[in-house]
């Protein structure tokens, strides 16, 4: 199975809206065409900053059927997948899967505490109802409450064949590295979750990042990993702590409407996000601002 594309900076597309919050088709367009340019590996339709969690699955078809066509194979799509029903998530892959996408991202369930082997069979499920595609792991113990454990990931990267890596967003580098180590001998591929540890991650073996921030700055998130991979190691470090502060600002926010306001501020037009998370407040937004000032990109 190949999984050579599963590398570089990828964006959780965000997701720009009307008044009456059906996306924007043609604004959507041009994000696509935006984050490519900027030198984007790859997109990944319904991640967090996509808010998946706000969309019905007919809207998820009519969104990831702009971005596949919109990106006309120029970079592969990822399909982001965070229900909380198995059976839900196995018709969520096959649909992305028929649409075209390159690849699955499963988040593991939220609201619940599963056991590890409730874990283990949920992600082999629906790994198995999609045989012909890469399938990643995302975890993210910051949203739903818990992590993915070391074991339930290493049985799954040894005993199914096309979970191939995961994305780890627990912002604990030890972590990260562990997922690596213990499963170096499959060739498991772990994307960086957090967008200040890109470079941490990229030196303890991860592959590349998936990055809110490429959503509005991504020639600045790709020149870490570009410059990483290019052997320039003191000038990746440089650009991540570039970055640092732009991303540490956007705490301050409800999350996760602090990447459409950036995008907004620089002239991106993605609009709010999904009632009942609003954009930030004025005092906020000139936090944001100032850090774009700072920063010199406005």
């Amino acid at each position: 199975m190949d999984t050579s594309f599963i590398k570089g900076i990828i964006p959780p597309i965000a997701i720009p809206l009307k008044e009456d919050e059906s996306f924007d088709e043609q604004k959507l367009r041009r994000h696509v065409d935006f984050v490519i340019d900027g030198g984007c590996s790859a997109i990944l339709a319904f991640g967090s900053n996509g808010e998946f969690y706000m969309q019905e699955e007919d809207e998820m078809k009519d969104i990831l059927d702009v971005m596949i066509d919109q990106c006309a194979g120029r970079v592969p799509v990822f399909m982001g997948i965070g229900a909380i029903r198995t059976s839900k998530c196995v018709r969520l892959a096959k649909m992305g899967v028929e649409h075209g996408a390159k690849a699955v991202s499963i988040l593991q369930p939220m609201f619940l505490k599963p056991s590890e082997d409730e874990l283990y069979t949920h992600f082999r499920t629906i790994a198995e109802s999609v045989p012909s595609v890469p399938v990643l792991m995302y975890n993210n113990p910051g949203r739903t409450g818990y992590g993915i454990p070391q074991t339930v990931v290493e049985r799954l990267a040894h005993e199914v064949p096309n979970i191939v890596g995961m994305k780890d967003s627990s912002g604990d580098i030890t972590q990260t590295e562990e997922y690596i180590r213990r499963n170096r001998d499959v060739d498991f591929k772990v994307m960086c979750g957090k967008d200040t540890l890109i470079y941490a991650g990229l030196c303890v073996g991860a592959v590349g990042a998936v990055c809110c921030m490429a959503n509005f700055v991504p020639k600045m998130v790709c020149s870490i990993y570009d410059k990483y991979m290019a052997g320039d190691i003191k000038g990746a470090l440089e650009a991540q702590y570039d970055l640092n502060p732009i991303r540490l600002q956007m705490d301050k926010s409800s999350f996760p409407v602090a990447t459409k306001d950036y995008a907004n501020l620089l002239g991106l037009e993605l609009g709010a996000p999904y009632l009942p998370t609003k954009n930030s407040t004025p005092a906020q937004l000139e936090g944001l601002k100032d850090q774009l000032v700072k920063a010199g990109l406005l």
